[in-house]
């Protein structure tokens, strides 16, 4: 059964779920608003006079958590008033497992939308492929060396494009209320792993070196990254080695129907648009 909705609003509808989930809906026919600091619909969590424009004639909302984990509760809040029944919130994986030094703002906006009184799911990735090609992991492969404290503990990536082919689902469906899906990919990979595929798929050489945390902590505080995001980087692979994020789960095909999209087919199609040259 498929819910009424008026507009949906995509927080962070440029980013690396927001933008594919916005074309997604679009294309099943949904109307949707893109929101974030320079996008279709201006968004910004540090400027709360944003936030009643963006939302106004909104029924769901697309969640993704603020950097304060203060301003969460206060935004839902506001939202509900306005007329927003539902919200799909972006967590994390292994977030109710992991040391709260990795996001305390994922916890709060979680909580956030239990507390709303309106329909909620929450959605917990693992890590996504695009991690290793949009942002994180993108200029040290370019550069031939990912160097991470991760050890023999796979990981099952997911794509982006089924993060949002989840979420797309969930704000347009009923019959999700009140439920916690972990999304992963179909298989786990070590980082060792993932490193050698998107090397073969780039046909070049890229190493993967393991580091201790304390060396990974020294890497990233020389590359300019903050006291804070080492220390929560550090408490996410903490999590990650000690297998919470490990085990793959059939959360993706029990939605869509369909298997999650494989880290190689990711790979080749990232290597070929030029993302590792």
């Amino acid at each position: 059964m498929t819910k009424e909705t008026n507009e949906i609003l995509v927080i962070g509808g440029s980013g690396k779920t927001g933008r594919r989930l916005v074309r997604a809906l679009r294309a099943a026919g949904a109307r949707v608003r893109a929101a974030s600091r320079s996008g279709e619909v201006r968004f910004d969590w540090t400027q709360p006079t944003t936030w009643r424009p963006a939302v106004e004639g909104a029924s769901a909302v697309y969640l993704i958590a603020p950097a304060d984990p203060e301003t969460a509760d206060d935004f839902v809040s506001r939202a509900v008033k306005a007329g927003v029944g539902r919200f799909v919130a972006l967590s994390g994986r292994g977030i109710d497992k992991i040391d709260g030094d990795f996001s305390p703002s994922m916890v709060a906006a979680e909580q956030a939308v239990r507390d709303s009184g309106a329909e909620w799911t929450i959605i917990r990735p693992n890590n996504f492929n695009q991690n290793f090609d949009e942002d994180l992991w993108r200029q040290p492969l370019a550069d031939g060396r990912l160097a991470l404290p991760m050890g023999a503990t796979p990981e099952p990536f997911i794509d982006a494009q089924d993060v949002a082919d989840v979420a797309a689902t969930l704000l347009t469906e009923d019959g999700h209320h009140g439920q916690v899906y972990e999304l992963s990919g179909r298989h786990a990979l070590t980082f060792a792993e993932a490193v050698t595929t998107i090397a073969r798929a780039a046909g070049r050489s890229i190493r993967y070196v393991e580091l201790t945390p304390e060396e990974y902590r020294t890497e990233l505080l020389a590359e300019g990254y903050s006291t804070a995001d080492a220390t929560a980087l550090n408490a996410m692979f903490a999590g990650m080695r000690a297998g919470y994020l490990a085990e793959p789960t059939d959360a993706v095909r029990r939605l869509l129907g369909r298997d999650p999209i494989d880290f190689d087919t990711y790979a080749a199609r990232a290597a070929a648009a030029g993302a590792w040259s």
